[in-house]
């Protein structure tokens, strides 16, 4: 379908609240997405590095009282890991600073119970040279610090979260993991040592901290305030799965795991989900996992439940004990990576001609189907379900379609039906392929192989009128491998 040159405009302006010749863009359904949450959204893949004293001790969670001197790797590569990950997909790392043993991966002046060299900087300095975004994880609960559980621990904790924000270059999320409180070597000396993690931690003056030194900084926990864990560590998101919560429910290490997964409709807060997932079954590298490695093909279905249900998703590949991505890692990602370039590489609805039941002035169907997230199809004020019928003009093979929501204006859409029309046996009937809720930010409907000449997507409920950005048809690679 031709855009013309005053439905451009109109988009363009409208688009950022703008009225030009009669357009007028959709007013916000909120809660909307920070430009921080934006930006976290399009990344959509990236990874964990769990790199620590727990590598060389084959353990998954250190007492606290481990030699720094036992880590040790005999050939650590920053940009090897890091090129690793980028060649897998991935478009940031994040890296485990200070796991719940104390021991830091940085020479930072509050500790001894460090490493002998800055193995953040150098995987902060190769995640730029590689164009790989860099982010941090700094666990609230240390096994090893003399004053924790005390309101000292708290001045040692944001003096080190100050070294990590200022020392490394840009920051694009902070990892704040929800385990806390229990046994360790508090100082050297074996205890125990409970803490209240509704009010001991204080969050929110160490959110501040954050705030003020890296405002592009996405802050995750189990409740937020800016992305959300999904329940679980399987990587899967809920099969409805709101960006939404209200987050006056929750708080970090108090949180109902059900409600995680799916998020709330209404929710008084944008906190989207991450799915967190380790490549092996343990977190840090364990020798005899070494045939344990998700395959490409469980990593693929990883990603069709994880990002194709409007999340993120946070693979863990870890450093071996060389300081390298073993060779079997590596090789299951590059598999990923074939699988998701040869999918969603060619895009079957571009030039097709697009039609809908209702289009607002300067926010034309076509903008579907133009390859870009920042112009959209609007359907007019108080049709809340209106259709998009795609004529391709030939008969096409596809197996996934992907939706996407414009998300400056809000989750609006509840529930979509997908169906099409001719190719074989098909005649002029409409047959349903897929449906889906909760479509935000990606929504990946996988189907058997089906052959059409139009395809329609059918909004059938939406509190407000539906903003889609993108329609998309593609046919899956035969084998990720």
């Amino acid at each position: 379908m031709t855009v013309s040159r005053r439905d451009f405009l109109a988009t363009m302006l409208a688009a950022s609240g703008i009225r030009f010749l009669g357009a007028e863009a959709p007013s916000p359904y909120a809660p909307v997405p920070s430009p921080r949450q934006l930006a976290w959204h399009e990344l959509e893949f990236y990874g964990f590095l769990h790199f620590s004293i727990n590598t060389f001790t084959n353990r998954e969670w250190g007492d606290g009282d481990e030699s720094p001197a036992l880590f040790n790797p005999t050939d650590f590569d920053a940009d090897q890991i890091v090129e690793a990950g980028r060649d897998g997909g991935m478009k940031g790392l994040i890296l485990t600073c200070k796991h719940h043993d104390g021991f830091c991966l940085w020479p930072s002046r509050y500790t001894e119970h460090r490493a002998n060299r800055d193995y953040v900087k150098e995987i902060s300095d190769a995640c730029a040279r590689a164009g790989v975004k860099f982010g941090i994880y700094l666990s609230p609960w240390d096994r090893n610090h003399k004053e924790y559980g005390r309101p000292e621990y708290l001045v040692y904790y944001r003096n080190q979260l100050r070294e990590l924000l200022t020392q490394y270059g840009p920051v694009f999320e902070i990892f704040f993991d929800g385990a806390n409180g229990g046994d360790g070597y508090y100082g050297g000396a074996y205890e125990r040592r409970e803490i209240d993690n509704l009010t001991y931690y204080d969050w929110p003056n160490t959110w501040r901290l954050v705030r003020e030194l890296q405002p592009d900084t996405v802050l995750f926990s189990d409740a937020g305030p800016d992305i959300r864990w999904v329940g679980n560590e399987n990587g899967i998101a809920g099969e409805t799965c709101w960006a939404t919560q209200n987050s006056a429910d929750f708080a970090p290490g108090h949180a109902d795991v059900a409600r995680l997964n799916r998020g709330d409709r209404p929710g008084t807060n944008w906190v989207p989900a991450e799915c967190d997932v380790s490549i092996r079954p343990g977190w840090f590298y364990h020798t005899h996992e070494d045939d344990k490695v998700k395959t490409p093909e469980q990593l693929v279905d990883l990603y069709y439940k994880s990002v194709g249900r409007g999340a993120s998703f946070l693979l863990n590949v870890p450093p071996d004990r060389r300081g390298r991505i073993h060779e079997n890692d590596v090789a299951s990602l590059r598999g990923f990576k074939r699988y998701i370039d040869a999918t969603f590489g060619n895009d079957l609805a571009a030039g097709a001609r697009v039609s809908a039941t209702s289009a607002r002035p300067g926010f034309p169907a076509a903008n579907v189907i133009d390859g870009k997230r920042d112009t959209y199809w609007a359907s007019d004020d108080g049709v809340k379900t209106p259709s998009l019928t795609l004529d391709f003009g030939r008969e096409i093979s596809f197996d996934v379609v992907r939706l996407r929501e414009y998300l400056p204006l809000g989750q609006r859409v509840i529930s979509i039906i997908v169906e099409m029309s001719g190719g074989r046996g098909g005649a002029g009937a409409w047959h349903e392929f897929g449906r889906a809720t909760s479509i935000g930010s990606c929504r990946l409907i996988r189907g058997p192989s089906a052959s059409a000449t139009r395809l329609r997507v059918r909004v059938t409920g939406a509190s407000v009128c539906p903003a889609l950005s993108e329609v998309s048809v593609f046919t899956s690679a035969a084998h990720p491998a």
